[in-house]
């Protein structure tokens, strides 16, 4: 599932263009750009390059020689410790979810491609029917280093946990040069420790206004303090049907359809970068409702809500905390 990227880092915008600078990093991944400033003598380029190329190895269905693609092409392989991790908090977050986080849905959105026209296309419903069938995370399983399939036609993508699990590797290589104070961001993705030692503060980024014509406003600032934020948009691809209604790209994962949604970004805080990318993208389907009960039971999240009222004009919701 393809994630809008709408978090904008504040605190590093007026100094991203000195690329010689030994505390800061940046550069392009898993399709993406990344940036990581930190306080170190050392740069560790190389080190993260390799860090970088073994999770495009083991979780991007963009290289034919990945891991995940051999699973997709149901090849016989061992899972690395990567594969392993994600594997296993997908798992556990589809539970949690009742199946609003669900990695196996991705043939179902390209079916109903969202990528291309703004017209909403009536799919076959065979098609629907035929695809629907092999989704569902719970058709995999784990048997010790391996993954299996209830069927072979099941596909598997981690693109909604894979950049914000990054993250956390990356934030956590860092640790172990005991780093304190860094901040780590891939595609928007960010994790954060300690304070921004050349502002003496701490670290600060902003979530932007959802705007339908792409300009891009700052609406919130919010400090990071050995945190993760993720934050993910459904105003950037949709679609409109005959009577004017937007649909996200969101897909019902029980009935394979487009839902029709209010919810314009969601922003979420929470100690792994991997799990606020997937709370994320799983509060998308979820509903303003249904995420105020869910989170009733789960106080480590802090969640921003963007929306639009019946009059058609912008709400926000700060629950569990989430900072002003």
């Amino acid at each position: 599932m393809n994630k809008i990227i709408i978090i904008i880092l504040i605190s590093l915008i007026t100094s991203c263009n000195n690329q010689n600078s030994s505390d800061k990093l940046k550069g392009s991944v898993f399709g993406t750009s990344y940036l990581i400033q930190y306080e170190t003598s050392n740069i560790y380029k190389k080190q993260l390059d390799s860090l970088f190329n073994v999770i495009n190895k083991s979780l991007s269905t963009y290289q034919i020689d990945s891991d995940i693609s051999k699973l997709n092409r149901n090849e016989s392989f061992v899972i690395d410790k990567h594969f392993m991790k994600v594997y296993d908090a997908s798992k556990e977050i589809f539970g949690k979810t009742e199946g609003a986080f669900d990695p196996t849905i991705g043939n179902l959105v390209n079916a109903w491609n969202f990528g291309s026209e703004s017209i909403l296309q009536e799919v076959d419903s065979l098609k629907i029917d035929s695809l629907m069938q092999y989704v569902g995370y719970d058709k995999t399983y784990r048997y010790e280093n391996t993954i299996r399939k209830s069927n072979p036609n099941v596909y598997l993508e981690f693109n909604a946990i894979a950049k914000g699990y990054a993250v956390d590797v990356v934030s956590e290589f860092l640790e172990s040069k005991n780093i304190e104070n860094y901040l780590v961001e891939i595609g928007g993705e960010i994790r954060a420790k300690g304070i921004n030692t050349k502002k003496q503060s701490a670290w600060k980024v902003g979530v932007e206004e959802p705007n339908f014509e792409g300009e891009q406003v700052i609406l919130r600032a919010v400090t990071l303090t050995d945190e993760a934020m993720a934050t993910s948009g459904t105003y950037r691809k949709f679609k409109i049907d005959e009577a004017g209604n937007r649909y996200a790209h969101i897909i019902d994962t029980e009935t394979g359809y487009p839902s029709k949604t209010n919810l314009l970004s969601i922003s979420v805080i929470a100690k792994s970068c991997m799990i606020a990318d997937a709370y994320a993208t799983a509060f998308k389907a979820m509903g303003i409702d249904r995420i105020k009960t869910f989170l009733e039971n789960h106080p480590e999240l802090k969640v921003f809500l963007i929306f639009e009222n019946d009059e058609h004009k912008l709400e926000t919701l700060s629950l569990n905390g989430f900072p002003a």
